[in-house]
């Protein structure tokens, strides 16, 4: 079963009250973040915290991700090398953000000094943009993070509540994650209390074909989670394609009908996919409520 990234939670790791409660909120992910959400006085302190906490509590079945420094900066050799120390100690970290991922071989300083741990990538540059493909193809990497954000402020563009101007930005990235079978989440929703602005920008992330959606606070949560997941009606169609195929090959025939339209294998695996992702979430929810 593909693990579920429905909901991935931007966590200050400077923050030990938020790091704590952090335990027990319903996120498929969480993002460890030393970069942007640590001012530049505090990052030694936090990433010292971080390692403690991540060697400490106990996170339950959710992804832990740290999001170090860039290697252009005072802090992201160091960042890499705690966690390493931390790996080495018992700590589990599942993964290590490497930001402002411009081409592939941004990866490889990071892989060197962090091989206990795979590699994500922002992607959140023009030049990563462009060179999407190429970043996919990392054989240490295993998902993509888009950094709107950092990509409108970098592109000039302007606020859309369509996102028009980053819509060729999210295809290319979409398109490099699944022909390289990575995942990819879509870039945070900043508003966040307003509902009806996230669970939209949910949708069309949804539909464009991203796994889940980063998110920088607790209340998004919920909307997340539902937006990402199969429904009962879309549970329900995937097995009756299912067995309706089944008859239909048993009866000699290559398609079947399921309320009025063609299913074909391609259809199967479709719904196939769709039963696995449901059975993950309940595994991954159920498990939670133990925590």
């Amino acid at each position: 079963m593909t693990r579920p990234c429905r909901s991935v939670l931007y966590i200050p790791g400077s923050k030990d009250r938020a790091l704590d409660k952090a335990r027990g909120l319903p996120a498929d992910a969480i993002i460890f973040d030393l970069e942007d959400a640590v001012a530049p006085e505090e990052k030694p302190a936090a990433r010292a915290l971080l390692a403690r906490v991540l060697a400490d509590y106990d996170f339950g079945p959710r992804m832990r991700i740290v999001r170090i420094n860039g290697f252009d900066t005072e802090w992201g050799r160091a960042d890499a090398e705690a966690m390493n120390t931390a790996i080495a100690g018992g700590a589990r970290i599942d993964a290590i953000l490497v930001p402002k991922v411009n081409h592939a071989a941004d990866l490889g300083a990071v892989a060197d000094l962090v091989p206990g741990a795979d590699l994500w990538a922002m992607m959140e540059t023009a030049a990563g943009m462009l060179n999407a493909a190429g970043i996919a193809a990392h054989p240490r990497l295993k998902g993509m993070v888009m950094g709107t954000n950092d990509l409108a402020k970098e592109l000039g563009s302007r606020f859309r509540p369509d996102r028009l101007a980053l819509v060729t930005g999210l295809g290319l990235c979409v398109l490099a994650a699944k022909a390289a079978g990575k995942v990819i989440v879509d870039g945070v929703f900043n508003a966040f209390k307003d509902d009806e602005g996230l669970r939209a920008e949910c949708e069309q992330g949804r539909d464009m074909g991203f796994d889940g959606k980063t998110l920088i606070h607790p209340a998004q949560l919920a909307i997340a989670n539902q937006v990402f997941a199969p429904s009962e009606a879309e549970i329900d169609l995937a097995r009756r394609q299912i067995e309706a195929f089944s008859a239909a090959k048993a009866a000699g025939q290559g398609v079947a009908v399921v309320d009025g339209r063609i299913v074909e294998n391609l259809h199967v695996v479709t719904a196939e996919a769709t039963l696995a992702k449901a059975e993950a979430i309940a595994a991954l929810e159920f498990a939670s409520d133990g925590v």
